[in-house]
């Protein structure tokens, strides 16, 4: 019998999973991305495009698609998608897996500043830094935009929407990035400080090692918080592993 597997998720480990997944012939893994980006990196299997409409939406999916298990594979900071599932799959009564890969973990002769938000790391910059290498999205650039005094770098997959700060110059790239060349980013644009969300990506990690060769303030937006009651793995082994045991 053929049991239906939804992986929510566009992430590195969402397409990992899928990948591995796709290949037990037990399995239809059906992989949601939420189309934010333009050009995603699709995953292997079934793929669907776009909201559900709430958790109520994403409760009527799961029924009329006859899903068997559910797994949130999403980005640490989509926490709005993480918490529908949980309301959905308890809803239909669905079990339910959060894969979160682990958060980042200051290094010796770190200098990182925590905040619970982009306008609490809007807050901190003018106290730290005139020149900003901003690499958390293209969504929420709102929160910079007042600071006129300052000059962004923003780096996203996709052109940023206005509202954007008035002195910033755009880097459209997407990662596995190394720490040579964000080093070299670093120097070139004569950055001294440094914005990130803690995502724990390992593509994304080099501008911290880099950050800390030249010295760099750090400032780091804390993750949100994420659904009570839902069983975490740190990796694909244990999404797996828990998947084979859900399932039998």
């Amino acid at each position: 019998m053929t049991r239906h597997v939804l992986v929510l998720g566009g992430t590195t480990e969402a397409r990992r999973l899928a990948a591995e997944l796709t290949g037990d012939p037990t399995l239809l893994v059906t992989s949601s991305l939420a189309g934010r980006v333009a050009e995603p990196r699709l995953p292997a299997g079934q793929v669907r495009v776009g909201g559900f409409g709430g958790p109520q939406g994403l409760a009527r999916w799961l029924r009329e698609h006859r899903v068997d298990a559910l797994i949130d594979a999403t980005h640490p900071f989509a926490d709005t998608i993480s918490f529908n599932a949980a309301e959905a799959a308890a809803a239909v009564h669905v079990p339910l897996l959060a894969l979160r890969r682990p958060g980042w973990v200051p290094g010796e002769g770190d200098r990182w500043h925590r905040t619970g938000s982009l306008e609490g790391a809007a807050e901190l910059l003018p106290s730290l830094g005139e020149r900003v290498f901003l690499t958390t999205g293209r969504m929420g650039l709102a929160a910079f935009a007042s600071l006129d005094g300052l000059w962004f770098l923003v780096r996203s997959v996709d052109p940023p929407e206005p509202p954007v700060p008035a002195r910033m110059e755009v880097l459209l790239d997407r990662g596995p990035f190394t720490v040579e060349g964000e080093a070299e980013l670093l120097r070139r644009h004569r950055v001294d400080v440094l914005v990130t969300k803690d995502s724990g990506a390992a593509a994304t990690a080099a501008k911290l090692t880099a950050a800390r060769e030249a010295g760099l303030a750090v400032v780091v937006v804390r993750r949100p918080p994420a659904p009570e009651g839902v069983m975490e793995v740190r990796d694909t082994a244990g999404a797996v592993a828990w998947l084979r045991e859900t399932l039998g």
